[in-house]
């Protein structure tokens, strides 16, 4: 575990030198600061994991300190007194500190509270971090490192209840693989899953940063694009289609796959709802597929008949 840093705000600053100088033969990085002002410049410039605050400093009210440094930083806060009668333990907790101690400070048992916090704020980081991760892999396809079907069905409501109120254009895009039985039947299962996270790594590639992609299905897939016109949509789904038609897969075995997509687009029209739009993108598609594949078709005249 690495050490913690640690912040003394103190306006004494004997108190605060030894503190800091037995803090550094602890093996810990320290720091001091002598007024609230000092201390907000300091947790401004670098990650601070523990601060220590006297409550009674004389240009800084420590309490008030204390709450809005919780308010603007992830730091955990040691309250330090030489009046404990002042204060009890519960009241200078409910103000945002983690723990409360007295002057004059007994060190060794200040250094067994300090490592404490700094366990406690490990097992912290490393239980957010686990629930991020689990986040992750709850929304994300395996093979391809897309988002996956659930997740495009709650987006997509997102997306289209953004534009009914801010009125920005927005596509959609769904993808099939042309053919795809025949490459699990001709190559086998193991391959045809090569095909789709090759094209769930080239359409990563081919978007921005506000547009999302995700394995719908099977062998479909499909493309959010926010502030996107029908047209400017077309303009995406024909450099993703070219880009795997140029692209063949390589297999395990050195042999190449040629790989081509079906794609169909859909512009959201004023008050139209998540389910029709992706009708609407599922009709652009069968066009596609059965005007012949390794084809993109947008239905401008079709999403016109949706909104009336």
């Amino acid at each position: 575990m690495v050490s913690p840093f640690i912040l003394i705000a103190d306006d004494d600053a004997v108190v605060r030198q030894q503190m800091i100088e037995f803090f550094r033969l602890s093996g810990f990085s320290c720091l001091g600061a002598d007024n609230a002002e000092e201390v907000s410049t300091v947790l401004a410039s670098r990650p601070v994991d523990i601060l220590i605050v006297n409550l009674q400093m004389e240009n800084t009210d420590g309490l008030n300190l204390i709450e809005s440094v919780k308010k603007q930083w992830d730091v955990d806060v040691i309250a330090m007194t030489l009046y404990p009668g002042d204060y009890t333990y519960e009241f200078v907790v409910s103000r945002g500190a983690s723990d409360f101690i007295t002057k004059p400070v007994r060190y060794p048992e200040l250094l067994l509270r300090i490592r404490r916090l700094a366990n406690e704020r490990q097992l912290r980081r490393e239980r957010e971090e686990f629930v991020e991760r689990l986040k992750i892999l709850s929304i994300t396809d395996d093979l391809t490192q897309l988002y996956n079907s659930r997740h495009f069905h709650g987006q997509i409501v997102v997306e289209v209840e953004r534009v009914n109120r801010y009125h920005h254009p927005l596509s959609l895009l769904l993808l099939d693989v042309d053919l795809f039985k025949s490459i699990n039947d001709r190559f086998g299962h193991l391959n045809g899953d090569l095909v789709l996270a090759h094209i769930g790594s080239l359409l990563k590639l081919s978007l921005r940063a506000m547009d999302s992609a995700y394995r719908y299905g099977g062998e479909e897939f499909a493309v959010i694009l926010p502030v996107t016109t029908g047209e400017e949509a077309m303009v995406v789904a024909e450099r993703i289609r070219l880009k795997i038609e140029k692209c063949p897969v390589t297999l395990d075995d050195g042999r190449t796959v040629p790989v081509t997509l079906s794609v169909g687009i859909a512009e959201h029209v004023p008050g139209e709802t998540a389910a029709h739009l992706i009708r609407r993108a599922d009709e652009a598609l069968y066009r596609s597929k059965d005007g012949g594949r390794n084809r993109t078709t947008f239905l401008p005249a079709l999403a016109r008949k949706a909104a009336a």
